[in-house]
């Protein structure tokens, strides 16, 4: 998969970022798209990096090798919780324990590949080499590499809560298409509220709010945000520990307005992309009708991937999931409607 600069690969077709709040299903859709022959579906390259990559203009192979080999205060943190999309296995024979698992091998790697301590270790012996570029072109040529030995076509990246890097990511790469994969945000709240990251990242908002940084309202600021949001990464890694968070003072309907303030900011950042270098990806949709959603989702990224054989073999991946909104008692459904309510005007839901 050689790639220029415009990051096309050879066949011409360009990469994919799917971009979603987390827990809406993109997790499902990176499964389903890394069962194509011909897709790079990457996942998790960008929670296990974080920002802290564009701190530097023009970065040498070497460094850029350290933030893929080298845990941050941000995997480790990854790493303390439940995180759901770890793939490396701890068990008795793996070469690596949570305390020293690269980032590239906790979820990216594995998700390619069975055998991917192989693949890190030839990666290992080429990267460093790497000359200095920006990182966006580090992270094209790193991409390029993998499709190249994996024989794949296009490359995909899918994180979650990649909203929250969204306007870096479209700076970095204009050329890529966007994926918007959402889900209803009452249900999304709540699966959000039962996961360790998220309830760190909640919390974490509300310590932000005490040094007097509204974090979420900073990410609509554009490219002031871009500048210093790498810096704030490693601000608050230091002045925040997890077990110092605030968690006691948040209520479910905080879950609601964290969703509801992504998918605001999101569209301002939308509204800019051309019709044909968007799709959204509603989740409920492709629970009820994944054949003509799988195909619809693969014709964005190029028509010449649509294989009817595969399309029909991946329309059994999605499963239906029972709502919890509804088994919520009258008082928390209105609160949680509530703080959701502006997100879910935007996206079509009935509130």
């Amino acid at each position: 998969m050689a790639s220029g600069r415009n990051g096309m690969a050879a066949g011409g077709i360009l990469p994919v970022l799917v971009l979603s709040t987390g827990r809406c299903g993109s997790t499902m859709i990176s499964d389903i798209l890394n069962t194509h022959p011909r897709v790079l579906s990457l996942s998790e390259f960008f929670s296990t990096t974080g920002l802290a990559p564009f701190r530097r203009r023009r970065p040498s192979g070497a460094w850029m090798w350290r933030i893929y080999s080298e845990q941050s205060p941000r995997t480790r943190l990854m790493l303390r919780g439940d995180f759901d999309e770890l793939l490396y296995p701890f068990d008795a024979a793996a070469r690596y324990t949570r305390a020293d698992v690269p980032p590239l091998l906790c979820t990216t790697l594995p998700h390619l590949t069975d055998r991917y301590e192989s693949l890190y270790d030839a990666l290992a012996m080429a990267a460093p080499s790497w000359p200095r570029r920006s990182t966006a072109d580090h992270f094209r040529q790193l991409f390029a590499w993998l499709g190249q030995r994996l024989g794949k076509e296009v490359w995909i990246e899918r994180s979650g809560a990649s909203l929250l890097l969204a306007s870096r990511l479209l700076r970095e790469f204009p050329e890529a298409r966007v994926m918007h994969v959402y889900r209803d945000g009452r249900e999304t709240a709540l699966s959000m509220r039962g996961h360790y990251m998220f309830s760190m990242m909640v919390a974490a908002l509300r310590g932000l709010r005490s040094l007097g940084i509204d974090a979420l309202r900073s990410m609509s600021q554009g490219r002031r945000w871009d500048s210093i949001s790498p810096w704030l990464e490693v601000v608050y890694s230091r002045l925040f520990s997890p077990s110092r968070l605030p968690y006691h003072k948040v209520q479910l309907a905080d879950y609601g307005r964290f969703w509801s303030g992504m998918i605001e900011r999101s569209q301002t950042l939308f509204e800019g992309l051309p019709s044909d270098q968007l799709l959204n990806v509603k989740f409920e949709e492709v629970q009820a009708n994944p054949q003509s959603e799988i195909e619809r989702i693969i014709r964005f990224i190029s028509p010449d991937l649509a294989d009817a054989d595969w399309i029909r073999a991946a329309a059994g991946i999605p499963h239906p999931t029972a709502g919890r909104f509804a088994r919520l008692d009258a008082g928390e459904q209105a609160a949680l409607a509530e703080a959701c309510r502006p997100g879910l005007e935007i996206l079509g839901y009935g509130v």
